[in-house]
């Protein structure tokens, strides 16, 4: 039998491990079992026969030995004389079992050293468990820890209760996070190791770090009236989000961008500066696709639902706006909407043989339908020459070369951040 002295150690050790650790009560109490089973086993060379009984609410514990009733002793292990046993139970005869209680103290001091160190391994594992089981819930989701050290290329990030991998591909490039900074980041993937610890992997390049941002500053994401339909990042540099409000009586852009800006420029600032773009998603191509070149001005789109191909006309001030510095504008707007854009100011449109505005107006009925082949001839021949000012990059992007027909004085300051 436990002291009482023993019985309170046993219950505030319990009490601690499951508060700091996070293990349950009774995997706790599992483990002591095992623990006292196993020294059992190491000290009489036998468990079988044992039982342990842990009081839940005292922590009081009691080892027992099983042990037939005989009339001669040959294994003292296994059985006991029926004088003996008359002094545990006076009813007892020969053949009954009887249990008798074990003082662990009989263990002998090696026993004691193995239960312990079982139970600190059962400990271990239980609370790489607990930290596996807590953070593959939180996998496709962002998580705050604060940099511990460099290790190569590669960053430790510290989650409180663990440390997380930032690689150096799921770092953004010109980013200088230094030890104790507080970051916050995205769960890539939570993975066992051999050793049954949790490997996690976080990312502060992956685009729903982004939403997930929104997601925690916008209280109308939050509760489903404002929904994020795509976003594009180009990590450290800019992001562009196509927002929908399912309540007419909510502005979808202004709930993201809040009042005074404060919830964008929350999401900013933990984006060390990058700028966000928020524009608001519709299911008419080409709508969206006017949407998603903000800030440039549009004066008309032409959008093919079959080939995903979108000509754009802009006022011949807006092209370098449109297009962006180094093509970016255009190239997201491009992934935002899943369209290859090809922009072109109203002078080169004019000058494109067989051009006619009215063929770039976009019908909310008819955009499905196949538009005219002899505008789509008269258009491919004037657009696809050797003057043609968008070309594919290796992605299959559409992007600019170079910008020769507008002077660097009208691109304008937005197109440059």
């Amino acid at each position: 039998m436990s002291s009482d002295n023993t019985a309170t150690e046993l219950k505030l050790a319990l009490d601690m491990l499951e508060k700091e650790k996070e293990i349950s009560r009774d995997v706790l109490f599992d483990a002591i079992e095992g623990s006292l089973l196993r020294a059992c086993a190491n000290h009489f060379g036998k468990s079988d026969n044992f039982s342990v009984e842990i009081d839940r609410d005292t922590c009081e514990y009691h080892v027992y030995l099983e042990k037939e009733v005989v009339e001669e002793v040959f294994d003292d292990t296994i059985e006991i004389t029926e004088e003996d046993a008359k002094e545990i139970d006076p009813k007892a005869k020969i053949g009954d079992m009887v249990k008798c209680e074990v003082q662990s103290k009989e263990f002998g001091r090696i026993a004691a050293q193995n239960a312990k160190s079982y139970i600190l391994q059962m400990i271990r594992e239980k609370e790489r468990d607990a930290i596996y089981s807590q953070y593959s819930g939180k996998q496709r989701s962002i998580v705050t820890g604060v940099v511990q050290r460099r290790v190569g290329e590669n960053l430790t990030i510290n989650l409180g209760k663990t440390d997380a991998i930032l690689n150096e591909n799921e770092q953004v490039k010109g980013e200088n996070l230094k030890p104790n900074d507080r970051v916050k980041v995205y769960v890539l993937e939570v993975k066992k190791t051999e050793k049954g610890s949790a490997r996690i992997l976080v990312s502060r390049t992956h685009k729903d770090l982004v939403k997930c941002l929104f997601e925690s500053e916008v209280a109308e994401i939050q509760d489903g009236t404002v929904e994020i339909k795509s976003i594009v990042r180009e990590p450290g540099s800019r992001s562009k989000i196509a927002v929908w409000s399912n309540n007419p009586d909510v502005d979808a852009v202004g709930a993201c961008v809040g009042v005074n800006s404060t919830r964008v420029n929350s999401v900013v600032d933990e984006l060390r500066g990058e700028k966000v773009d928020i524009v608001n998603w519709d299911e008419n191509p080409g709508r969206m696709i006017e949407n998603a070149l903000s800030p440039a001005k549009i004066v008309a789109v032409f959008a093919d639902p079959e080939t995903k191909i979108a000509k754009v006309v802009v006022p011949d001030g807006q092209l370098s706006l449109a297009i962006g510095l180094k093509g970016q504008n255009a190239r997201l707007a491009a992934k935002l909407t899943n369209y290859k854009i090809d922009i072109k100011s109203e002078t080169q449109a004019k000058d494109a043989p067989g051009f006619r505005y009215e063929d770039y107006m976009f019908d909310d009925d008819e955009y499905d339908e196949e538009y005219d082949e002899t505008y789509d001839e008269a258009y491919d021949e004037g657009y696809e020459g050797e003057d043609a000012e968008y070309v594919e990059d290796e992605a299959g992007e559409a992007y600019t070369e170079e910008v020769d027909e507008a002077p660097a004085d009208d691109v304008s300051e937005d197109s440059e951040e």
